[in-house]
């Protein structure tokens, strides 16, 4: 899996482990020569049966979901999940690899080249492609179980299903023109004219509570740095993520707002580590979730 990922450009990796309720466990990014010698004591100890609570106050023995989330300069990943066997046939020419998660639910991976850099670019492209295919699952997290490991859902237990490769085509990779040509890239939504009108008090009281926090107010609360030199920057940019999701920000816009206002972030990226912002945003986004589910037991 790992050696058809990078065929198509995959540099890094993201890698996370959840439990049994999805709740992240661990994230860190590894460059594709790093997880090669990584991954096999990743999958062991993933596979590790440990007494795990449920909210119906039973334990279950659950190990964890080793999941990678492919990074590339070059190259853009449009992931197609909850797939059906019909559906495998449509995208079968354009796919670098298919695997099932789980009986009868499979996902398909397209690479694709010569896309303009900027997050709403290819955001336009996977809609496209999504919309092409239908029927699919429009949240999928570019980000998937790794074969070879169980699928750690309450669901399946006990008897966990093992994520299985179908198919794999190596050195795969499509233009958009090539998408087109196969019918799997929809024609691009219409531009749609807003009318220009003036903001009402209402207008803006609901603004209000979709205004990004102070990043500024971040920092100057963090902690000292381990090295004692300045505030530590990896917590201001994981509490202004919290803020922000809290706040009802998607994950993806708070990634790209992270990267504007964190000069760590930004840094980060420049040095080759693109994985940053998203673990960053992944854990706020695990924490708010386990501050919800304190708050509503």
């Amino acid at each position: 899996m790992l050696d058809t990922f990078t065929s198509v450009g995959a540099q890094s990796f993201v890698v996370t482990k959840t439990d049994l309720l999805q709740g992240l466990k661990w994230g860190k990014t590894y460059s594709a020569q790093e997880l090669r010698e990584k991954l096999p004591a990743m999958v062991r100890t993933a596979a590790t049966r440990r007494p795990f609570p449920i909210p119906d106050d039973d334990t279950v023995p659950s190990g964890e979901n080793l999941i990678i989330r492919p990074m590339s300069q070059g190259v853009a990943f449009v992931q197609l999940d909850d797939l059906k066997e019909e559906q495998l046939e449509r995208i079968r020419p354009a796919v670098f690899i298919i695997h099932a998660t789980s009986p009868g639910s499979y996902q398909g991976w397209i690479a694709v080249s010569g896309v303009p850099e900027g997050k709403e670019q290819f955001k336009e492209l996977m809609r496209r492609v999504r919309k092409a295919v239908g029927g699919n699952d429009k949240s999928a997290s570019h980000a998937t179980r790794v074969a070879g490991t169980e699928n750690f859902k309450p669901k399946y237990a006990p008897e966990f299903p093992t994520v299985t490769i179908v198919e794999t085509h190596p050195g795969r990779v499509m233009t958009p023109d090539q998408l087109e040509s196969l019918g799997l890239l929809a024609s691009p939504e219409p531009v749609k004219a807003v009318p220009l009108k003036f903001t009402q008090q209402a207008d803006r009281t609901s603004d209000k509570t979709r205004q990004w926090p102070s990043y500024e107010r971040s920092l100057s609360g963090a902690p000292t740095a381990p090295d004692g030199n300045g505030p530590d920057r990896s917590k201001a940019d994981f509490w202004f993520s919290y803020l922000a999701l809290q706040r009802g920000w998607s994950a993806e816009d708070t990634e790209a707002k992270l990267l504007e206002v964190s000069e760590k972030a930004r840094e980060r990226e420049r040095l080759g580590d693109t994985g940053y912002v998203h673990v960053t945003v992944t854990n706020a986004s695990a924490w708010l979730e386990r501050n919800r589910q304190r708050t509503r037991a």
